[in-house]
């Protein structure tokens, strides 16, 4: 396997990251690469904020995947923080080589290292491949989740 790093994403990496989260039938239709101005001001909010963990996963020094890991804290579970993970992309030429297994190692282990106490993510009820694939990482399709756009 190449080199890889996982490492904080940096203003730099934004044509990239957004690269990746169009490239799928589903962001194809909610994201527009063309305009990074909406993404850069998203960007400074999310650096902003130290609870945030937005990661670019580097191969050979090219850009191969993304996610977004937040401490959320709670009160629930005897006041225990968890970790939410969103947006996990990998680039298309990186699919099926381990990359997607190696950022979610890296987010359970980071979440651990922050003090929390479990980590939850959810995926498009679309995204069956999505689904088998954490639950072989050990993640358990324990709730139903709800969205409302607005």
């Amino acid at each position: 396997m190449s080199d890889l790093t996982i490492r904080p994403a940096t203003a730099g990496d934004l044509p990239a990251l957004v690269a990746m989260l169009a490239d799928d039938p589903l962001g194809a239709t909610r994201e527009s690469p063309q305009d990074l101005t909406p993404y850069r001001e998203a960007f400074d909010r999310i650096s902003a904020d130290p609870q945030q963990h937005l990661v670019i996963a580097e191969r050979d020094g090219r850009p191969a995947g993304t996610l977004q890991l937040t401490v959320v804290p709670g009160l629930s579970r005897q006041g225990a923080d968890r970790a939410l993970v969103e947006a996990v992309r990998v680039h298309v030429d990186q699919r099926g080589t381990g990359l997607g297994t190696e950022l979610l190692t890296w987010a359970v282990a980071e979440a651990r290292r922050q003090g929390c106490a479990l980590v939850q993510l959810t995926t498009d009820a679309t995204r069956l491949d999505a689904h088998r694939f954490y639950e072989r990482l050990g993640f358990e399709a324990s709730h139903l989740g709800f969205k409302m756009l607005l």
